[in-house]
């Protein structure tokens, strides 16, 4: 399923297309996967409406599980059958500053799988050796799939806004990554609320089910001022209604690689004595480490994560992308190719 061109997603369009292209052959150092499942992230509205540059025509695709069936010049033979993940980082150059100190995130030549080269949406794939993640054996390739971004994202976001165990913890989004969220830090922060803002009543309720003290709406107060609120949604107002509710001395983590332009004059409406003094701060995550996507995880087959799924054939990745871009979803969606598919009804 291919990107071709860039513009908006409306409800009767179809922002791939499905294509028939040659499989790849792993260059010196690559691997060649065949592809078990891949996630659908919210990146891929952005790359799709040009908030995230890339390059056309372009194969998104970077929560993917896939088996090594092929292995380059340079890789030892022994990746041979390996199932392994891949994320959104697809390579970063290892030498920079950033990269010496564990930050290849900021490496300013990180490459993005699905946005600078090639990903998950097919049958097939390459990725260099050293940026496939094995996968525990624990974990099926349905259920491990969002765990690649939405996981890894979450987990550092988590690691970034600081918390001691038994401050308060919010969410303002409730979708694949901040419900992964919810499960680390019940696991990580047993001793620490988690308060959750979200529109939708349906997550609200989802997000009870899984163990948040309170979920409201966006502007709803909460029973306790945040320590640390994580913010995954695509808009600005929730970044203001945050800052109004964080306790003094909180951090806003803003775990998004873009926002929509949509709201963004609500801005000016930034109150510094209500919603920046009193030592609050606010954060943005950049990317993802190999760390973040292997810590999450080691943590997940520890603590038996399960994040709730639908799954789909690749070729309705169109149907997932409108679902998701039209707030008509629970959890993660996961794309299987061709004989990993299952048999679905096109989605109303």
């Amino acid at each position: 399923m291919q990107l071709q061109s860039i513009g908006p997603i409306r409800p009767d369009s179809e922002p791939l297309v499905e294509v028939e292209v040659l499989a790849p052959s792993p260059a010196s150092g690559e691997l060649k996967l065949r592809i078990e499942a891949c996630a659908v992230c919210h990146t891929e509205l952005d790359q799709i409406e040009g908030r995230v540059p890339t390059t056309l025509p372009r194969i998104p695709g970077h929560q993917v599980i896939g088996t090594v069936i092929e292995c380059g010049r340079d890789v030892p033979a022994r990746r041979l059958g390996q199932r392994v993940g891949v994320g959104w980082i697809a390579s970063a150059c290892g030498h920079c500053r950033w990269c010496e100190r564990g930050e290849e995130n900021l490496c300013p030549e990180f490459q993005g799988t699905g946005c600078d080269r090639d990903g998950g949406y097919a049958e097939f794939m390459t990725i260099p050796a050293a940026f496939a993640v094995p996968i525990p054996k624990s974990l099926d390739p349905i259920h491990a799939a969002p765990m690649l971004c939405a996981g890894a994202i979450g987990f550092r976001s988590l690691k970034l806004a600081d918390l001691v165990n038994g401050q308060v913890l919010g969410l303002t989004g409730f979708g694949a990554s901040n419900h992964l969220v919810l499960s680390l830090a019940r696991a990580l922060l047993p001793d620490t609320p988690v308060f959750v803002f979200a529109r939708d009543p349906d997550q609200r309720r989802q997000a009870i089910e899984l163990g948040a003290h309170w979920a409201g709406d966006t502007h709803e107060q909460p029973p306790a001022a945040p320590d640390a609120i994580i913010d995954t949604t695509p808009v600005w107002e929730t970044v203001l209604a945050a800052l109004t509710r964080l306790a003094p001395g909180g951090r806003l983590v803003i775990n998004a690689i873009a926002k929509e332009p949509g709201d963004r004059q609500r801005l000016v409406e930034l109150d510094y004595p209500s919603q920046l003094w009193k030592e609050k701060e606010i954060k943005s995550v950049a990317n993802v480490t190999r760390a973040d996507i292997e810590a999450f995880l080691a943590a997940a087959a520890e603590h038996g994560f399960r994040p709730e799924v639908s799954e789909l054939p690749l070729e309705q990745a169109n149907d997932a992308l409108k679902r998701i871009r039209f707030g008509r979803f629970r959890g993660a969606f996961v794309l299987q190719p061709g004989e990993h598919a299952s048999s679905h009804e096109p989605l109303a």
